[in-house]
């Protein structure tokens, strides 16, 4: 049984062949147009960037902002909503990405 199979020049695997999860990339704080924002692993292909991993951060609990949870994670109060797998978007929609302390985040992702 085959783990890839190359369709127009892509290589794609098989799901189930897959050992471990993978997951590259920072994790970054995402600002997007019309309010949305996400925070997630980061990466971009082309004008696709992808955040893995992701949450909606819906109510952000801070007192100074998002740069307080990019530094050290969310409050008590920050309201994350999970995002069940990718949240992917065009990179001309995002209006700031913020870097974030991945020992801060990694166990909230």
């Amino acid at each position: 049984m085959e783990d890839e199979i190359t369709v127009n020049g892509e290589i794609y695997v098989r799901k189930n062949s897959i050992r471990e999860p993978f997951i590259k990339g920072e994790i970054k704080i995402v600002v997007l147009q019309r309010g949305w924002v996400v925070v997630g692993y980061m990466n971009r292909n082309g004008n696709i960037c992808t955040l893995t991993k992701a949450s909606v951060i819906r109510s952000w609990g801070t007192t100074k902002g998002l740069g307080e949870i990019a530094l050290g994670g969310p409050t008590s109060s920050t309201k994350l909503d999970k995002c069940n797998g990718q949240v992917k978007f065009d990179h001309l929609t995002m209006v700031m990405s913020i870097d974030c302390k991945e020992e801060a985040w990694k166990t909230a992702l």
